[in-house]
């Protein structure tokens, strides 16, 4: 079954500041190099049989090219298709928040209202279905909150979806996505060192297989991989990731994010799966 997929152009991708330990005021973008790497990011996942849909970016809003965020997208069988908005940490980032939430609205998706407060919700950069649809893996410490995670579990138990807490501990893993790669209904890719040790051993309770990266492989965005028919596409791999993709049937595909990473995301970051 060919899966639909979210995409944002890059036109307006930029670092202004400095949200995350990988971005420097002092990075300049090369926009061209942006679209052309944003392009054979859709080419890819186009290649792997997926159906790409893209949102209309905005100026001024220099991180709505990743598309993981600003909501996060579910199915219910009783509800159908919806979304949850987020709540942003930063400013500029939550100004995205409406143009997402209008887009998913304007295609039939329910909207479900979360009062999250003072509190923060951070979209599929932090919440993350099991591949089944059974269970949503939700990461808290940098950009979403613990009481964030916490109000979105009380609104996923109404609908019977149970939501597993996992603190993150390493500043360069500041989104679940970038620790978190789940490979199919029993592997799933993490490196340990991004978690505290009781939210290591709960996730460790879910899956058959655990794969573990290496901190140089998941600050390099090897954990941000997509999954998509039979390839995983990533930034960069090595013999190790290379070999525990073997074991789960999957081919690696190479698709360079050199200019993203300046802003702290890759290839996961910048998708939204639809269901």
């Amino acid at each position: 079954m060919a899966k639909h997929v979210l995409l944002c152009p890059p036109a307006y991708f930029d670092v202004v500041d400095q949200k995350n330990p990988y971005m420097s005021e002092k990075a300049s973008i090369d926009r061209e190099k942006a679209q052309r790497q944003w392009q054979a990011l859709r080419s890819a996942l186009e290649q792997a049989g997926c159906q790409v849909e893209t949102i209309a970016p905005a100026p001024g809003l220099e991180d709505m090219v990743f598309a993981a965020n600003q909501v996060f997208v579910g199915f219910h069988e009783g509800l159908g298709k919806f979304v949850v908005p987020s709540r942003m940490v930063h400013a500029s980032r939550q100004r995205e928040v409406p143009f997402y939430v209008d887009w998913y609205r304007q295609r039939g998706f329910k909207i479900i209202e979360v009062d999250l407060g003072p509190d923060h919700l951070e979209g599929h950069g932090d919440l993350l279905w099991h591949p089944d649809w059974s269970r949503i893996y939700a990461g808290y410490g940098f950009r979403s909150t613990r009481a964030g995670v916490e109000k979105f579990r009380d609104a996923m138990s109404k609908l019977e979806i149970p939501v597993v807490p996992l603190h993150l501990v390493d500043p360069y893993c500041y989104h679940l996505d970038t620790c978190f790669c789940p490979l199919n209904h029993e592997a799933v890719l993490v490196y340990p060192g991004a978690y505290a040790p009781e939210s290591l051993a709960t996730l460790r309770g879910f899956w058959k297989r655990v794969h573990e990266l290496t901190a140089e492989e998941a600050h390099k965005f090897m954990g941000n991989g997509i999954v998509a028919n039979g390839r995983y596409l990533t930034p960069y791999v090595t013999p190790h990731l290379e070999a525990i993709l073997r074991k789960e049937a999957l081919a690696p595909v190479i698709v360079d994010t050199s200019e993203f990473e300046k802003s702290g995301g890759s290839l996961s970051c910048m998708k939204a799966f639809l269901p």
